[in-house]
């Protein structure tokens, strides 16, 4: 899934022009204005009738509540899960609103053309109707990719070698709060990837444990950017015949990730901010 955080006045408006654009299934997620569906959730699909949510554009549309939740398909207090659970069902997101994901960000307004925000900004303007819509739509599609461990578990179970396969091992890395119980608290970590480098070490690593007798397929992902503690950090996934053979390849896999790939950690606790240098 691609997704697009569009922040300040006239939000709505741009996603509405790019929802109409994009090819594929889009969703919407508007925490401008909560009160839009009473503090509810608006869900709809292609046969829904237009008007019966915040974006009548969107094929599934959701506005969060006041303290920034949604129902619907049960509570979700992230926004990393909320958008966990939309991507394995649409090519596109559009957040309207939500000022602190790591995703491709849009910025309207003078006030915010220089606001600090986790996610790279691909446009800034004064309005909606000064933003390049075309440039925009390319800046979409070349932006990295939201992926989930479903998402890398549904790609391993689509291949040809799944008929064969009779274990799935998987490796979750997340951002834990502290150490140890009297540790001061980590708020978040920012990663960053040597570019093209990262991906193609990931990628080179992969086809080496797949190359492994009884590994059919492995994937990776690591997520960059600010990740907030109990966020998830890195995804290592394993399609295999026997469950020895996949977990001793999820080990691996995620030994060699944190050894051979170049991706920077820099770590924010709440009395200090420093480097990390590789030593887990």
């Amino acid at each position: 899934m691609q997704p697009i955080s569009i922040v300040g006045p006239g939000a709505a408006d741009l996603a509405g022009s790019l929802a109409d654009r994009l090819d594929g299934r889009v969703a919407v997620v508007d925490a401008a204005e909560p009160e839009a569906t009473d503090g509810g959730v608006g869900v709809r699909d292609e046969n829904s009738e237009p008007g019966t949510t915040p974006d009548a554009s969107a094929h599934t549309a959701i506005a969060l509540d006041g303290d920034g939740s949604w129902t619907g398909r049960g509570r979700v207090d992230g926004l990393d899960d909320l958008l966990d659970g939309l991507a394995p069902d649409h090519e596109y997101l559009i957040a309207l609103g939500q000022s602190r994901l790591r995703v491709p960000t849009v910025l309207l307004g003078e006030d915010l053309k220089e606001s600090a925000v986790p996610g790279p900004v691909i446009a800034a303007a004064d309005a909606p109707a000064a933003v390049d819509v075309e440039a925009l739509l390319a800046e979409i599609d070349a932006a990295e990719p939201w992926i989930t461990r479903e998402t890398l578990v549904d790609r391993m179970t689509d291949g040809a070698d799944a008929d064969r396969a009779g274990a799935i091992a998987t490796f979750t890395g997340r951002v834990r709060a502290r150490d140890a119980p009297d540790d001061d608290r980590t708020t978040h970590l920012a990663f960053e990837k040597y570019e093209g480098v990262a991906a193609e070490r990931m990628d080179v690593i992969a086809a080496e444990l797949t190359d492994r007798a009884g590994v059919f397929d492995v994937r990776m992902h690591h997520r960059t950017g600010v990740i907030e503690a109990g966020e998830d950090i890195v995804f290592v996934t394993v399609l295999a015949g026997h469950r020895r053979e996949a977990f001793r390849a999820v080990e691996d896999g995620i030994d060699r990730l944190k050894d051979e790939v170049p991706i920077f950690k820099k770590e924010t606790t709440e009395a200090a901010e420093f480097w990390v240098h590789r030593q887990e």
